[in-house]
């Protein structure tokens, strides 16, 4: 598990950011701060990994905090978030991970994901139980769908959407607890806000900006892959 600090004046970009990051199983919120000040005690008391960090804060501001994480024992890495991007020199000066931009694009902070990762070197965990059904409603009815009946999930503002050939049926978990409990059956996650079975993916077309496309079979949809996930996708699909 990858823990993180977030560091921002501004309580709702806290809250957005904390969210977005909440879709990843493996990164896991464990502080935030409203000050420089209070996210350096933060990071000494709790030594994260990881370090988002607004720039624009009053007394002291990201970048003075990130100069002042160089000297702990532990150094975390730093993630850059901030509404301003002529700070993006001064930041990379300090060998900053990456640079967020306000508000937050979802397809940037999946790559700035990854690059977290890849410095930790870690991936999301694989659960080894698998479930037999999973219970979604449709019209005040309780459904259960077994994982096969179940073409891809998504989220679509603050609701999960489980998808069958027929219909879309809502269900209570989150895109991330889809994926928890779904792991252990042919499903993955191609997108922010998509989880496809791939025994139902019927062919892959590429997109836009190295993203690709998926079309279930007997579907007319169109889901999205991001172009961090196509490699690992392709390898799965072509076992």
């Amino acid at each position: 598990m990858i823990r993180v600090v977030i560091v921002d004046d501004e309580p709702l970009s806290r809250d957005e950011l904390a969210h977005l990051l909440s879709e990843y199983k493996d990164m896991e919120v464990v502080g935030q701060a409203g000050s420089g000040e209070e996210g350096l005690e933060l990071s000494l008391k709790l030594s994260p990994d990881v370090l988002f960090l607004d720039i624009e804060m009053a007394e002291m501001s990201g970048v003075e905090l990130a100069k002042s994480l160089q000297q702990l024992k532990k150094v975390p890495a730093v993630v850059f978030a901030t509404a301003y991007p002529d700070y993006a020199v001064n930041a990379f000066r300090l060998e900053a991970l990456d640079y967020l931009l306000k508000p937050f694009d979802e397809e940037q902070l999946e790559e700035t994901v990854e690059r977290i990762r890849s410095l930790h070197k870690t991936a999301p965990e694989t659960p080894s139980k698998k479930v037999s059904r999973l219970a979604v409603e449709h019209d005040e009815t309780i459904i259960y769908l077994t994982p096969e009946e179940i073409d891809y999930c998504f989220r679509e503002g603050k609701e999960t959407k489980v998808c069958t050939r027929e219909r879309c049926y809502s269900s209570r978990l989150t895109l991330r607890e889809l994926e928890e409990k779904l792991g252990a059956h042919s499903f993955f996650r191609t997108h922010k806000g998509y989880l496809v079975n791939l025994e139902q993916v019927e062919s892959l077309t590429p997109w836009l900006n190295g993203a690709y496309q998926v079309k279930m079979r007997g579907g007319t949809d169109d889901i999205p892959v991001s172009r961090n996930y196509v490699k690992e996708l392709r390898q799965k699909l072509e076992l």
